[in-house]
């Protein structure tokens, strides 16, 4: 059973020293809208792989393409604003430390910025992922572990203002895809308690500042 630590939102000071440490997790798993360099150090003292989704409030990574050891964008030679080293799963489907994460960052659309969405949007990035987390299900018989999203589903702990409304599409996906667990930032608790949630089998965690978190692999049935 891998056990990750999922942050996202708020910086948790803690954390970004080497007290960090004392927490033996598989992998981090970031929710967006934190440094990156902060997610690079996490990464680094733990010794553990980081995948994440960017937030509202985080730089464009789109585009971007490596390799042979090189980030280009349009073709041309780029320097990669997001963390080194991490995993980038915004509209993918990622195998890291045995588990399988499907990945939607960005918030609803608000004012223009950069990773947001408007339902119709992330409705059809979302009917992508789940296309290809079934390809890759129908390769393997693998399910998806867990889905990694900036927002939540809209009536799932998300807010009535604009820049805080979940994405009801992503009720879709949770059906489609079934993973055992959906982890979120994006709506910060202000000091009241965060329950988790189900929805239809799948628990809603609320990652802003940190939770350790325990994830049994395949769940369900391919």
């Amino acid at each position: 059973m891998p056990r990750v630590l999922a942050v996202s939102d708020e910086i948790v000071a803690g954390l970004w020293t080497a007290e960090v440490r004392r927490h033996d997790v598989d992998l981090v798993l970031a929710a967006g809208d934190l440094p990156f360099d902060y997610l690079e150090f996490l990464s680094d003292a733990l010794d553990r792989p980081c995948v994440f989704v960017p937030g509202n409030h985080d730089a464009d990574l789109g585009g971007y393409v490596h390799s042979s050891g090189l980030w280009t964008r349009d073709g041309l030679p780029a320097r990669y604003p997001g963390p080194e080293g991490a995993v980038n799963a915004d509209g993918r489907v990622v195998d890291v430390a045995g588990l399988r994460i499907a990945g939607l960052g960005g918030s609803i659309r608000y004012n223009g910025g950069p990773n947001q969405w408007t339902e119709r949007q992330m409705a059809r990035r979302s009917r992508r992922v789940r296309r290809r987390a079934r390809l890759r299900g129908l390769r393997d018989g693998r399910p998806v572990d867990v889905l990694l999203t900036h927002s939540p589903p809209r009536g799932c702990g998300d807010r009535d203002d604009p820049p805080h409304r979940g994405f009801a599409c992503l009720h879709d996906a949770v059906r489609v895809l079934r993973p055992g667990l959906l982890v979120h930032g994006h709506i910060h608790p202000h000091g009241e308690p965060v329950p988790d949630r189900d929805l239809g089998g799948t628990r809603v965690v609320n990652t802003v500042g940190y939770r350790i978190l325990d994830i049994p692999e395949g769940r369900h049935a391919a």
